[in-house]
């Protein structure tokens, strides 16, 4: 309510004040706001803060977490100040040490997690998938799907236990001056627990929070660079991490996984680091796209060729390019091809080149003819 409402931390302090005097029996209420943060942090839902190249080239995190510039592109990590007289970095007079140049805010997994098998009712929710579905051929829940079932088969271990989590991924950007500046653009990105049932787990309040990636531009596909931290706690989720259950009253070994991702076509190339622009760029056709220039834009056809045989719209032509279609579906790559095409790919992380800047105008006095 206090971020809601815009409350003050002072008109927030003066409500305990009011709560403690209406309910004096109740010792362990915060007397203030500072109180209440303390308490809060006490549970383990905090966050990080962690320092990153403005230009999206590195985090300051594990073993950079002493550097004080980035290695790929040579840019400070503090904050550039004008007539600063305060401690410098090598190589910068102007770099103010103590004032971070770009801060990303990371939300600690596995604590969550852990919160979350500490609620009975959440633990017995989060079974729902194994004990209380409907197992039928109908699409209701990712439980039903096929790609949930060929996991299942592929790692027989990891679904032995239904209490293991399996996540999505969310991630899209916003402007948080609204009207204010329109090229503003803030991401975030947001877990969603597929344990639960359909009906809780797409609710704001079962996401769990991970990033938040500073503007004032898209990070693009340096988005990596962001989830580093992320991935790493996913890394010590896939081996064991070992948790309170609630429900049963009893330790066990939990696990998780990241099986997909949530997102619109844009943000669909930033975390698969495939191009969703040009002649190339439908996913699923890769190198036989089917596409050419028409009127200034790039279109895309050949869709045609994923409709059964014996479809009318095949020998349909004149409703489409005048052309009639033929061609079978194209096979899916497998992932072990596509892994192995990615082993020759080279790739530096950043926007180290600066932005291109127009000319000024030279002013003269000499007339201009047209």
């Amino acid at each position: 309510m206090k971020c809601m409402f815009h409350w003050s931390a002072e008109s927030f302090t003066m409500l305990m004040k009011i709560l403690r005097d209406a309910f004096p029996q109740i010792m362990e209420f915060p007397s203030s706001y500072y109180e209440a943060k303390k308490m809060i942090n006490n549970l383990g839902l905090g966050y990080e803060k962690i320092d990153a190249c403005p230009n999206d080239c590195i985090l300051y995190w594990g073993e950079l977490l002493e550097k004080d510039s980035c290695h790929v592109c040579g840019v400070s990590r503090w904050k550039t100040v004008k007539g600063n007289e305060g401690k410098t970095c090598e190589g910068s007079s102007n770099a103010k040490v103590g004032e971070p140049a770009k801060v990303m805010r990371y939300f600690p997994l596995i604590p969550r997690l852990r919160g979350i098998y500490m609620s009975s009712k959440l633990v017995e929710q989060m079974r729902w998938h194994d004990r209380d579905r409907v197992k039928d051929e109908k699409l209701r829940h990712a439980a039903n799907a096929i790609a949930w079932k060929e996991f299942d088969a592929l790692y027989p271990g990891f679904a032995s236990n239904p209490r293991n989590v399996r996540l999505a991924l969310a991630s899209d950007g916003f402007n948080t001056y609204r009207l204010m500046n329109t090229t503003y653009s803030t991401w975030l990105v947001v877990l969603i627990p597929y344990n639960l049932p359909p009906w809780v787990c797409m609710k704001p309040s079962s996401f769990i929070f991970s990033l938040i990636i500073p503007g004032k531009s898209s990070p693009g596909i340096n988005i990596d660079v962001y989830l580093q931290p992320l991935i790493h706690e996913l890394k010590l989720l896939w081996d064991v991490v070992v948790v309170f259950d609630a429900y049963s009253n009893e330790y066990f070994n939990m696990r998780a996984v990241l099986r997909c991702t949530i997102n619109d076509f844009p943000a669909y190339a930033m975390l698969s680091g495939w191009s969703t622009k040009g002649y190339k760029a439908c996913p699923s056709c890769a190198d036989s796209t089917h596409s050419y220039m028409f009127g200034g834009k790039i279109c895309y056809l050949g869709h045609r060729r994923w409709l059964p045989r014996n479809h009318p719209y095949r020998s349909q032509g004149h409703l489409f390019d005048g052309t009639e279609e033929f061609r079978d579906a194209l096979v899916v790559v497998d992932r072990i091809k596509i892994s192995a095409q990615q082993d020759g790919v080279g790739y530096v992380n950043g926007k180290s080149k600066k932005a291109f800047k127009k000319k000024e105008r030279k002013t003269t006095n000499e007339y201009i003819y047209l």
